[in-house]
């Protein structure tokens, strides 16, 4: 029975335990994944030992992944609410640094202990270095040792009941965010016309400009009772019917253009067909439609792309991305052809290339190191700020060459999911193997101080949201755990909901709490 005090077999009950634990509901509040943080808290007391590699692998999957999701929406994000996030940031890093000074100032706290309180209670490991680089001293570790407990703890309970303290809706919450998202990308209908315009009658769908002038495509038309794809060189004559698609506001404009809207529909012939493809042949990806060729050598129609749940018009701007799912309508005889060229595999689609993931985590390595001066003061953005930044990027890039940075669905949820249970797994049992430790041999004092600097930004940005900014409660959970650099606190809330708002949020704001963090510990050190 050996293998019971093995550390290996040991890590996986804690990932049972927490499992179990997590899904213990009282009055509706749960801890989800986060509860395998609590469970490894005791076994790190009792002494378990976490190789620091597990906890760099968890930090640099969770991370990455969340970059490689929140990439494509989060230069929209940051153009849209860059602003009063940053406010979020600089409300956090103000007001904790400001009762870390009166600490210094009023009650005569050693200034080495109170900058590594400061670090412990954002729970921020590059505060903590740049710490320990200018005062030298050990005592910015010991404050940080102290802190950092209740800095990952308190922000982790804080961001779970939140929602029920607030009385805010998770459910709700998600659909005032997917209403909120239709703005920037507004639902894609389809709608059948009579061609009354005398303008144009006779005249050829190319040089009718369709797309240009109002946003929509016309993907059918009957002509004398014969329905058709169109095509380039297609004949539009009075009292056609034509299908077009595309948003409301574009097809109020085909109205006007065209003439009225029918209830006629118009039903292909077995010789045309539509259909539904996954994009999953790499060689497409990163392309516009223009590019494919597809109305001159297939007479093929590309009417709608829907991805992470979005429709968006397909017009010649569009680049495709892996995972998109395209209708596309052309003739029957012409489809495998086309499904060649998309690739249409779920099995391609399931399939994870590694080389991708491995040379993004390099590269987030070295953004992550880079040292960034500004006047006086220099910083860098460290591992985690390294690899979600190089997320980000790549995310947004979609492709470089022969490499697909985004990942499907599927693949990212189960990397996100395996690196924040390693993730909290090694820092609940490392801060249970202090904690005992530490309060003995400080007291409660100082505690107290660490628990202060990290709960009064928490009210405070609170207050902020429910008086000024009024956020969507999933995107404030994903701002408050970046403005707090606090990644565990986005793995507490990860499990609460379906939507991407809490990662656009965190992605968004983190980089900004960094800079911050790292500036305002300097200040402190310079006091």
């Amino acid at each position: 029975m050996d293998f019971l005090t093995d550390d290996n077999f040991l890590l996986f009950v804690i990932i049972a335990l927490g499992f179990i634990l997590g899904r213990v509901n009282i009055k509706g509040i749960s801890l989800g994944v986060s509860a395998v943080m609590f469970v490894a808290l005791i076994f790190g007391h009792y002494g378990l030992k976490v190789p620091d590699a597990i906890q760099t692998i968890g930090l640099v999957l969770f991370l990455y992944t969340i970059g490689i999701q929140a990439g494509p929406g989060f230069f929209a994000s940051f153009k849209k609410d860059g602003r009063r996030l940053a406010m979020l940031s600089v409300g956090v890093m103000f007001t904790g640094g400001l009762i870390t000074w009166l600490l210094i100032a009023l009650l005569d706290l050693d200034p080495n202990i109170a900058v590594g309180l400061f670090s412990g209670a954002m729970s921020s490991t590059p505060g903590l270095a740049a710490a320990i680089d200018i005062t030298g001293s050990p005592l910015a570790s010991i404050g940080y040792t102290i802190a950092y407990p209740f800095g990952v703890i308190g922000v982790i309970v804080f961001v779970r009941v939140l929602p029920k303290l607030l009385k805010k809706d998770i459910n709700q919450a998600e659909a005032a965010f997917e209403k909120e998202a239709e703005k920037d990308h507004p639902k894609i209908l389809q709608r059948h016309f009579i061609v009354e315009n005398e303008n144009v009658d006779g005249q050829k769908i190319k040089d009718l400009n369709i797309r240009q002038m109002t946003g929509a495509m016309i993907s059918r038309i009957k002509h004398t009772g014969v329905p058709a794809t169109v095509q380039a060189d297609t004949l539009v004559y009075k009292n056609d019917i034509i299908r077009a698609v595309g948003t409301e506001d574009a097809l109020e404009k085909i109205e006007q253009l065209i003439g009225p809207v029918t209830d006629e529909d118009i039903s292909l012939h077995k010789s045309h067909a539509v259909r539904s493809l996954l994009v999953t042949n790499k060689d497409v990806v990163n392309k516009t439609i223009p590019e494919l060729n597809l109305l001159s050598a297939y007479n093929a129609v590309i009417t709608r792309i829907r991805r992470a749940g979005i429709d968006i018009v397909p017009d010649s701007q569009v680049k495709l991305q892996m995972g998109d799912k395209i209708i596309v309508s052309a003739r029957t005889v012409d489809m495998p052809s086309i499904i060649r060229i998309f690739g249409n595999s779920n099995k391609d689609l399931s399939d994870t290339d590694f080389l991708p993931i491995a040379i993004g985590v390099v590269l987030g390595y070295i953004i992550g190191h880079i040292n960034v001066s500004m006047g006086s003061y220099s910083f860098s953005f460290g591992l985690t700020g390294g690899v979600l930044i190089t997320g980000l990027l790549l995310g947004r890039t979609g492709k470089t060459g022969p490499f697909v940075w985004t990942l499907s669905g599927a693949a990212t949820q189960l990397l996100r999911q395996l690196g924040l249970i390693f993730f909290l797994v090694s820092v609940g049992a490392n801060a249970g193997n202090h904690i005992v430790a530490s309060f003995q041999e400080y007291g409660a004092q100082l505690f107290g101080y660490g628990i202060a600097v990290t709960l009064l930004p928490l009210i405070l940005i609170v207050l902020v949201d429910r008086y000024l900014l009024k956020m969507n409660i999933l995107s404030f959970l994903g701002a408050l755990s970046g403005a707090m650099t606090s990644t565990p606190a986005l793995a507490a809330v990860d499990p609460m909901t379906k939507s991407n708002a809490p990662h656009v949020a965190y992605a968004t704001i983190y980089p900004i709490a960094m800079v911050l963090l790292i500036i305002t510990v300097k200040i402190l050190c310079a006091i």
